[in-house]
């Protein structure tokens, strides 16, 4: 007999149909939140059989059942954890646990990955086609390769997820991946992922809106509040205010905050390790601790939200030779223009900043991040143009 205590995301239910093309009717499987999975060792330890193999996927215990795993394997064995999360790295010095964040050739691993590879290698998964399709969907929307790739189908394969039960997709995922050669969609799926693909793209725009932007420590960090999308919300966001070192994503019904970046030079995983909480490098979460409401919920909740900038101008454009013009909430008005072959300057209603600049991506950077200044409309700029013109033929008259 099996048991199997994953997560409650893509990554860990893919786990799951794993276990069950692998084991069938002989394996037990248990989703679970990241503060459930404690209690589910705790129950195994105390009132499963010993002659029951448990498998850990995608998440990983505390330290006082970290001990109790240990124990309970030199007495009795069958205990494999798997995992991928850099904040389980230590769980390597265990016999029983394996965190590979990435593979030989340098791809980012996921829980799937790891435990098709795992279930593969001691023979107890034939491999096919569709399932390798399958767990490499899975590992590139969890590693958010699949943006890079621009492989949609992975990202298809979440929202699917989220459209229905668990019971339903892991249902569904295991009679398509035992009856077909390839991993695809039916055409229902594909006319009901397009529509949620429209109200993704509506739910994002409202929360352009609603973002602040927040000193915290040594980052600037954009604050939101969403209870759906985080993944799609955080990596739009993260580009549309690409100043910011990262997103907070709060959810106040569930007291979970996620967190998103989409830099190299933070690693969010750390920031969410400071609550209790862990991850990937460019996406983590926790549990909404009184010190992150504090951080997070009080200190922000009196900002104004960010002002997009304005999106289909002809004139006023970021690195035109004319500069470009942006104005903040102050109704300060700023232009960024090049003086030289190597800097940027920044002008704050017509007086140059000391600062300057080796690029205009840092010049616009140190404005927003300073200013929370935006990127006007084409009639704001040619009304400012016009303006100018106006003063200069006053002066030659």
């Amino acid at each position: 007999m099996y048991k199997l205590l994953t997560h409650n995301d893509l990554d860990g239910v893919g786990c799951g149909i794993l276990a069950k093309l692998a084991f069938g009717q002989e394996v037990k499987v248990r989703y679970n939140s990241i503060s459930s999975l404690n209690r589910e060792i705790e129950f195994f330890l105390e009132n499963d059989p010993p002659d029951t193999f448990l498998f850990i996927t995608d998440l990983s215990p505390n330290e006082e059942n970290e001990k109790k795993l240990e124990d309970y394997f030199k007495e009795i064995g069958n205990i494999q954890l798997l995992d991928h999360h850099k904040t389980a790295m230590h769980l390597n010095d265990y016999e029983w646990g394996l965190v590979l964040v990435e593979d030989e050739e340098g791809n980012l691993t996921s829980a799937t990955s790891l435990f098709y590879e795992f279930l593969v290698s001691q023979n107890l998964l034939k491999p096919t086609n569709a399932i390798s399709e399958f767990v490499e969907l899975v590992r590139q929307y969890d590693t958010w390769e699949w943006e890079k790739n621009e492989n949609q189908k992975a990202h298809a394969l979440n929202s699917l997820f989220f459209l229905v039960s668990i019971d339903e997709f892991e249902e569904k995922m295991i009679e398509r991946l035992t009856t077909n050669d390839e991993y695809d969609f039916d055409e229902f799926e594909k006319r009901l992922l397009n529509m949620e693909e429209d109200k993704i793209e509506r739910y994002i725009r409202r929360k352009k809106r609603e973002i602040v932007q927040a000193e915290i420590g040594d980052y600037f960090a954009g604050v939101i509040y969403a209870e759906s999308y985080h993944s799609e919300v955080g990596n739009e966001l993260g580009k549309e205010y690409s100043h910011l070192d990262y997103i907070v994503i709060l959810n106040m019904g569930s007291k979970k905050i996620s967190f998103r970046t989409i830099h190299d030079h933070v690693d969010v995983s750390e920031i969410a390790g400071i609550f209790g909480g862990g991850g990937h490098q460019k996406a983590s979460g926790c549990t909404l601790t009184d010190e992150a409401y504090k951080q997070y919920v009080l200190d922000t909740f009196h900002l104004d939200p960010l002002q997009e900038d304005a999106k289909r101008n002809r004139y006023n454009i970021k690195q035109s030779s004319f500069g470009s013009l942006y104005k903040n909430r102050n109704e300060d008005i700023f232009l960024i223009y090049l003086k030289s072959d190597e800097h940027w300057v920044i002008e704050k209603n017509k007086v140059a900043l000391e600062q300057t600049f080796t690029s205009f991506e840092q010049a616009e950077r140190f404005l927003k991040r300073n200013f929370e200044a935006w990127l006007v409309r084409d009639d704001v700029f040619v009304e400012y143009l016009m303006n100018e013109i106006e003063k200069l033929s006053n002066k030659e008259e």
